[in-house]
């Protein structure tokens, strides 16, 4: 197909698709001439993933690039793929002194030792739960290991399922897509259900019931 008919497919303005090239994060097409080039359905899940990490991610493009050269990168593995993909997508904000952030990863490492998981040490996902830890130990709500092991074998049986929903017959590129879109949506959803559910329980156990409301109030 020519580069106006992968606009259409995908969605993608035929000057942000050239840009793309021009960055390297999408192959360039089989030349057709000086100034054409086809493009296939390689090209269709690739642009596929860049929109996910753009616009659902919020990656900025050298982002984007590792996780493409990731993709691409033959001698990595799949489950090395998925650990740049995850790091990409993964928010970074290094809360609290060298100290506050050493608790934290004392705690970290405990839980990870206790459950038995086989976690990079400088896994972005180590940073952003010692962001949380850091967040709540200024609030007077720290987290011990103890604390936090119900919630993290619950976190590994939904892994389990979100992993196995990952088919293996795919490209490379598709693989990475399932897991960066089921993360990203996953934790959208699970949010946004968590908030859904406070606003109710918060309704059940503050807000008056109708015909009992405060004098003056509204």
């Amino acid at each position: 197909m020519r580069i106006s008919e992968l606009s259409q497919r995908t969605g993608v303005p035929v000057p942000t698709i050239k840009y793309y090239l021009r960055e390297g994060l999408l192959p360039p097409g089989t030349s057709r001439g000086r100034t054409q080039a086809d493009y296939g359905d390689d090209h269709v899940r690739r642009l596929r993933l860049i929109r996910t990490l753009i616009e659902v991610g919020g990656l900025a493009i050298a982002d984007v690039q590792a996780v493409v050269a990731a993709v691409d990168d033959e001698t990595l593995s799949l489950h090395g793929a998925f650990g740049v993909a995850h790091d990409a997508i993964t928010p970074r904000h290094g809360l609290g002194d060298d100290g506050e952030r050493a608790a934290a990863h004392a705690v970290i490492d405990e839980l990870v030792d206790g459950v038995g998981w086989q976690v990079r040490h400088q896994s972005q996902s180590r940073e952003m739960l010692a962001d949380a830890l850091v967040m709540l130990s200024r609030s007077d709500l720290a987290r011990s290991a103890d604390d936090l092991r119900a919630v993290a074998e619950e976190a590994q049986v939904r892994a389990r399922a979100d992993l196995a929903a990952v088919p293996t017959d795919i490209a490379r590129s598709e693989a990475v897509e399932y897991v960066v879109i089921g993360t990203l949506a996953g934790e959208a959803m699970a949010n946004a259900l968590r908030r859904m559910a406070q606003e109710h329980e918060s309704g059940l156990r503050f807000e008056p019931p109708p015909g009992n409301l405060t004098a003056g109030r509204p």
